[in-house]
């Protein structure tokens, strides 16, 4: 990689501070990632949606175990934007056997429930190493940041509940047979059940597409970070930004 290509200022950031530089990474270049990501996520999600005649819990259940998946599609996004570079959705189509498609396996299994995923999918994705290597490296990036990346994933998962909830209890409030006591389970089990599950499934779907790429955006910074501390990234890039006037 190269520092002095990178359009963000770096410097020793606490891991806290640095997923704040990913919340404005993803305001900076909200036309590239939600354009280039929303026509693969909506697809996605349709398909999703569709199974909700199969079971009324699957659709939701889909999509929550694709999100490292969608996951990559973000990152390929977020690594060209740190160095300046708008992306369109026929870019990350380009480039959908690498993010697509590489190490689909152990994407949708064993690091689908690592609580610091998103922390260290840069690793696996972007650095390009192998067995020994790349554990070794994942290994040197997780020394003593499990606890920063395990709070930020949390952090996340409840703003994203948080936000599913609400919309699903303003739906409810304006429920007139709210009175009645009904809760959505309630609705679930009733007459209007697949509605009601098509319904909350589409909330909930509509919530990851909005909260998603913060959370890897944030875990992307992290991850930038961390290289700052390992490799004195701020200092390289202000020797070559001098050495350049």
């Amino acid at each position: 990689m190269q520092v002095d290509a990178l359009a963000l200022t770096l410097r020793p950031r606490s891991m806290m501070e640095a997923t704040d530089l990913g919340t404005r990474l993803v305001q900076t270049r909200a036309a590239s990632v939600w354009g280039s990501f929303v026509p693969l996520y909506l697809v996605v999600a349709a398909v999703a949606l569709a199974t909700v005649e199969i079971a009324p819990w699957l659709p939701g259940l889909i999509i929550f175990w694709l999100k490292p998946w969608f996951d990559r599609s973000l990152l390929f996004v977020l690594s060209r934007a740190v160095f300046g570079e708008d992306t369109r959705f026929a870019d990350l189509w380009r480039a959908q056997r690498g993010v697509w498609w590489g190490q689909l396996l152990h994407t949708l299994s064993l690091r689908r429930l690592s609580p610091w995923r998103s922390f260290t999918q840069a690793v696996y994705q972007l650095e390009g190493q192998h067995g020994a290597a790349r554990r070794k490296r994942r290994a040197q990036f997780m020394r003593g940041k499990r606890g920063a990346a395990t709070a930020m994933h949390f952090a996340y998962a409840q703003v994203e509940l948080i936000f599913a909830l609400s919309v699903v209890s303003l739906a409810l409030w304006f429920d007139p047979d709210w009175h009645s006591g009904r809760t959505f389970f309630d609705l679930l089990r009733g007459e209007e059940g697949v509605a009601a599950s098509l319904i909350y499934s589409s909330v909930y779907a509509a919530v990851v597409l909005a909260i998603e790429p913060f959370y890897v955006a944030a875990g992307f910074a992290m991850y930038l970070n961390r290289r700052v501390e390992l490799e004195a990234w701020d200092i390289e890039q202000e020797f070559r930004r001098a050495f350049a006037e």
